[in-house]
């Protein structure tokens, strides 16, 4: 790369201050254009920025000179801390738009170019990008343990494992060549160690889904009409986003609402009354529906007889409780009066926990995942073909083909294009 980018790196004006970050082989010039001078490396120091073009004041803040290889970038950096008015900062982004050799960043490009230097790997950007879209704390650690290489130095010592093997397999293919071959001992070694790689990727697929994390829990609210669900839905989202009424069959439709409960995300999804028959063509669309939703629910509150539970694991509620005074089975609540509504809660976040990261563990996308499987099943390549140690050394090569493409080192440019456009410019 020969040229070098700006951007606002800060939140959106006004604020108290705004950081602009430059980066490339022009960072150093840019800032002794905008300051006069070179400060000592990564000391922040006061000055007065000026107009390279007729020497105008623009404003007095911090400035860093950050030279490279170690930056964030992989490449020389600099940035300005300036007040945060908008005007402010226009009239140092139009200084700096000035300065030959340096445009305005796209979005995503820094973050890019880190990637391209080697200061992050694909995973890491992933992290960074759940990061910044983060909404709740669950989904704010996760992504910060991606984000800070969790993930990543796992895969480099899978990695270095792969190799290794691979040594080991090569030098056995050397051997047999010199009809000198301790055969049984080298092919046992390289099984066991390939057993020992193989139940690693495995454990890591076990990996709570970040899809899941992101999107929220699905939690389905069924049961036959007229049973209260659309009332609770509105008492765990903290808001009318159904409509309540006495008369049966009122949601045709599933409504599904986003709704943070305890730190957690869940979508909550309320459903058409379950009955075995209806005349009415929309309503049975509806019940359709319902019956799509459960399947494709991670946790469901049945608010029906015990006898129809649609699944062992739904949690079977007695709703309505302050208007129906009876010994039903199932945890009694009432969305009305807040009776139960507590020990529901603590009760879907114990269920929650389950399927989602602890505090010290990551998500993994679904691209991981495909990655992971594909490096498990040459793994298992390898095991079943371990007597011919060239199909052997083969599938081990597949393997670190697979490495190479999780991390972003082959095979990725479309879907860095995609990734990268989501982030902010300053980013």
């Amino acid at each position: 790369m020969t040229d070098s980018i700006f951007a606002l790196s800060s939140g959106r004006p006004p604020a108290g201050i705004a950081v602009l970050r430059i980066s490339g082989p022009h960072a150093r010039q840019a800032l002794e254009a905008m300051a006069g001078r070179l400060p000592p490396p990564r000391v922040a120091s006061l000055a007065l920025l000026k107009d390279p073009q007729d020497g105008s004041a623009l404003d007095r803040g911090l400035i860093l000179w950050l030279p490279g290889p170690s930056t964030v970038t992989g490449e020389d950096m600099a940035e300005l801390h300036c007040h945060g008015g908008r005007a402010v900062i226009a009239a140092v982004e139009g200084a700096l738009a000035q300065i030959a050799g340096l445009r305005r960043a796209e979005a995503g490009e820094f973050t890019r170019r880190a990637f391209a230097n080697g200061r992050m790997d694909l995973n890491a950007v992933e992290g960074l990008s759940d990061l910044l879209a983060a909404e709740t704390q669950s989904q704010r650690r996760s992504a910060l343990l991606m984000a800070e290489g969790h993930f990543s130095r796992r895969i480099a010592g899978w990695r270095a494992r792969l190799l290794q093997l691979s040594a080991m397999a090569e030098a056995a293919l050397d051997f047999s060549d010199e009809d000198d071959v301790p055969a049984e001992g080298i092919e046992a070694d390289i099984s066991a160690h390939v057993i020992a790689l193989r139940d690693d990727v495995v454990q890591a697929l076990n990996a709570p889904s970040a899809e899941r994390l992101r999107d929220g829990v699905r939690l389905v609210m069924a049961g036959p009409p007229n049973a209260g669900k659309s009332t609770l839905l509105n008492a765990l989202a903290g808001r009318d986003a159904a409509i309540v009424s006495d008369i049966a069959g009122t949601t045709r439709d599933r409504i599904e609402v986003p709704a943070a409960l305890g730190g957690v995300a869940f979508l909550l999804t309320d459903t058409a009354g379950l009955r075995e028959q209806t005349d009415d063509p929309v309503e049975a669309i509806g019940i359709n529906r319902a019956k799509a939703a459960l399947d494709a629910a991670d946790l469901i509150l049945w608010l029906g007889n015990a006898s129809d539970l649609p699944r062992d694991d739904a949690i079977l509620i007695a709703a309505q409780a302050d208007r129906i005074k009876d010994d039903r089975p199932g945890l009694r609540l009432s969305a009305v009066t807040g009776e139960g509504m507590k020990a529901l809660v603590a009760l879907l976040l114990q269920r929650a926990s389950l399927l989602l990261p602890g505090e010290d563990d990551y998500a993994l996308h679904d691209r991981q995942r495909r990655h992971l499987s594909r490096i498990a099943s040459h793994l298992d390549a390898a095991l079943s073909v371990q007597k011919d140690m060239l199909l052997v050394a083969e599938e081990l090569r597949l393997a670190r083909s697979a490495i190479d493409e999780l991390t972003g080192l082959a095979g990725t440019e479309d879907m860095l294009d995609q990734l990268f456009s989501g982030f902010c410019i300053g980013k």
